[in-house]
């Protein structure tokens, strides 16, 4: 099987699992208020898919570097369906916390895994690449899921869960039928599989890639800062229906595979990994500050996508950064990378509802100082590749 087939099937399920993700907020008032709940309920909902996907990554990523990155990633990917299947057929709120929370636990296994599986199978010029198209899946996922699932739930609140069931149980079975192994018996590492270490997530902060897993967390924190609100915000602006926002965020989708599955590549060999990411960093400073301008839909598409363009690249850049310079098994890395960016999503909504509190425009006005705080702590203590990229 040829590298770029492995890539499209990788594609395919850091897609799906992405999907699971993003489906059910335009879902969520609807269905918490068919089974009595409030805005309590929505945020609880929202939060601890990525509460599960903080704790499991490293779990899931250490178990890789045990027993092999396939069968791994056929658990993932079948336990991912039957938890949408299950949220779908859910009869009270109780169950849809269970299918929420099992659903953040079988996806986490997804992408650490997939990023170990391309990190075994390229070098360094090629890892790049890779790395620009799980981004482009993942940003894809999370900016289309939204959209399929508001089109689709206008039919039947069940709908978009049973299309997500069934395009999990696919990737699953593609997988399991097309995909090598990566990594060969005499390569596995006796890693410990344990439960949720926390204490080790954040002692990873004072190894060599402890500053990286701070971008990541904030490239996330950044994505979802703007996803958390970004309907709510354009309702309150402009009166935007569900259906335009939807046109807003397949622009946004749209680019984002663009950016980081085509042009991610090509960056990065040109100016290498960290200039691209600090180079990212310093232009989210201005696309979160440029949306706040923007006063009709066009300018709007325009603002929202030049955000989602200085922003894509940061994902797959400290993706390929960790792995080059992690000195544990690429799966714990890979999951130590997944865990941070995980706590992003669940840091960043919080944060832009809390702002939102306060002012309309907060949330986009302290997304840009955070970047540049970021931008300026990148300049300090991240160095340029030809000092570091091969350590």
């Amino acid at each position: 099987m040829s590298s770029r087939s492995f890539l499209a099937l990788l594609f395919f399920a850091l897609l799906v699992a992405m999907l699971g993700f993003g489906i059910i907020i335009p879902l969520l008032p609807f269905l918490v208020e068919k089974f009595g709940g409030g805005g309590m309920s929505m945020g609880l909902l929202m939060a601890i898919f990525s509460v599960m996907q903080f704790a499991f990554s490293s779990f899931w990523g250490a178990l890789s570097d045990r027993y092999g990155r396939k069968p791994i990633l056929i658990l993932g990917t079948a336990g991912n369906a039957i938890t949408m299947f299950g949220f779908g057929f859910s009869a009270s709120l109780g169950w849809l916390y269970f299918f929420r929370a099992l659903g953040g636990l079988f996806s986490s296994a997804v992408t650490p895994v997939a990023m170990a599986f391309i990190a075994d199978s390229t070098d360094d010029q090629a890892r790049s690449s890779g790395m620009g198209l799980t981004g482009a899946a993942f940003g894809t996922g999370m900016v289309l899921g939204p959209g399929l699932g508001g089109m689709l739930g206008g039919y039947s609140l069940r709908a978009p869960f049973l299309l997500a069931g069934g395009l999990s149980l696919l990737s699953a079975l593609l997988i399991a039928l097309l995909l090598p192994e990566s990594l060969s018996p005499a390569r596995r590492r006796p890693t410990p599989v344990r439960g949720p270490q926390f204490r080790e997530l954040f002692q990873a902060l004072h190894s060599p890639i402890g500053f990286l897993l701070i971008l990541a967390f904030l490239h996330n924190f950044a994505l979802t800062n703007f996803e958390g609100i970004f309907a709510y915000y354009t309702a309150q602006r402009y009166h935007f229906s569900p259906q335009t926002v939807g046109i807003v965020t397949t622009t946004v989708g749209l680019s984002s595979a663009i950016v980081q599955g085509i042009l991610t590549g090509p960056f990065s060999r040109r100016w290498g990994d960290v200039k691209v990411v600090k180079a990212s960093l310093f232009a989210s400073i201005f696309g979160f500050s440029l949306m706040l301008l923007a006063r009709n839909l066009l300018e709007v598409i325009l603002t929202s996508n030049l955000f989602i363009f200085t922003n894509a690249m940061l994902r797959p850049g400290v993706a390929t950064l960790i792995s080059r310079r992690a000195q544990q098994g690429q799966g714990i890395a890979m999951g130590l990378n997944n865990a941070w960016m995980s706590l992003g999503r669940i840091v960043g909504p919080l944060w832009a509802g809390s702002m939102l509190e306060l002012n309309l425009n907060y949330p986009f006005l302290s997304g840009a100082l955070i970047m540049l705080i970021a931008f300026l702590a990148a300049r300090k203590w991240l160095p340029e590749e030809n000092q570091a990229s091969n350590t």
